[in-house]
């Protein structure tokens, strides 16, 4: 007897989104040109008028969720020579995943990375690679002076509530030591500095409608919980260019900021700005925010 083939049943098809919505270049935003994607539900990126409520805001603390961003230092050692001008690059190795090769292309504190005695600061931002076990550091061995010595590197992750040191103390160099450019390194378990987590907060800033409410300054918050719990004086943009794209008159403006916990209620925000500058003086309508449960609801 001749047995039939079974049915093959309809495939339905079904589409990820992967919004990013975010710079990919070393000039703007946190510097990264490369960026790991987390799919999302598709009302996250309707239309309004097809979304059923949802906002471009809650994305952000949807994709928060999934996500941390980790403050990378490195220290370059105070030796002859010990500066590179190669691309240096890292991947962090967490007990859960790892963040793929990120190019350490912008640093927040030197024009000119990775020279002598310095030390380098970069934001790295992955999906959530749980707990940190190691790093593996090194250079592609291109340009002039390729040689580096590294003394350190340190890892904070506020919304692990970890800052680890990676102490290294040897050259990346084809011809000193043993020739390697890359190396992989572990934590000091007695240097791990350990807080409470922060966590996502979704803050929006609506600008006045009327002549001059715009400004340029660096505009900070701080939020103050119950039981005089505050969170640390925070600026919501990351440069100048920033400033002045941000804060004009009758805009609204949305920032998704880590900061401590100050809990289920917020009691007061202090708002302000430094001065400074041709236009400065600032005209704001209201504030709103919304703080991302650590459990992630």
């Amino acid at each position: 007897t001749s047995r039939r083939a079974p049915r093959e049943e309809p495939v339905t098809p079904f589409s990820y989104y992967f919004p990013c919505q975010r710079w990919l270049a070393v000039e703007e935003d946190d510097g990264q040109i490369a960026r790991e994607l987390v799919p999302v539900d598709e009302a996250f990126v309707k239309k309004d008028s097809e979304n059923e409520g949802q906002s471009p805001a809650t994305l952000g603390l949807e994709q928060k969720a999934k996500s941390t961003t980790y403050t990378v230092k490195v220290k370059t050692g105070d030796k002859k020579n010990a500066g590179t001008d190669a691309n240096v690059f890292i991947t962090l190795y967490g007990s859960k995943d790892d963040t793929g090769i990120v190019s350490l292309k912008a640093s927040k504190i030197n024009k000119n990375k990775f020279e002598r005695g310095k030390v380098d600061e970069f934001t790295v931002e992955s999906v959530d690679i749980g707990d940190l076990k190691k790093i593996k550091i090194g250079h592609d061995n291109k340009g002039n002076s390729t040689g580096w010595f590294l003394e350190w590197v340190e890892i904070d992750a506020p919304s692990l509530g970890q800052c680890l040191k990676f102490p290294c103390g040897r050259w990346l160099d084809k011809s000193e030591d043993d020739g390697a450019v890359e190396r992989i390194i572990f934590p000091a378990e007695l240097q791990t500095v350990e807080y409470i987590p922060f966590v996502p907060y979704e803050i929006t800033v609506y600008t006045s409608d009327i002549f001059g409410a715009g400004t340029d300054a660096d505009v900070f918050i701080v939020l103050y919980g119950s039981d005089g719990i505050c969170t640390r004086q925070k600026s919501l943009c990351l440069n100048k260019r920033e400033q002045r794209m941000y804060f004009e008159r009758n805009s609204v403006n949305q920032f998704i900021v880590e900061l401590e916990d100050v809990g289920d209620i917020i009691e007061k925000i202090r708002i302000g700005h430094q001065g400074g500058g041709l236009n400065s003086g600032w005209h704001l309508d209201r504030v709103t925010i919304r703080r991302l449960l650590p459990n992630g609801k």
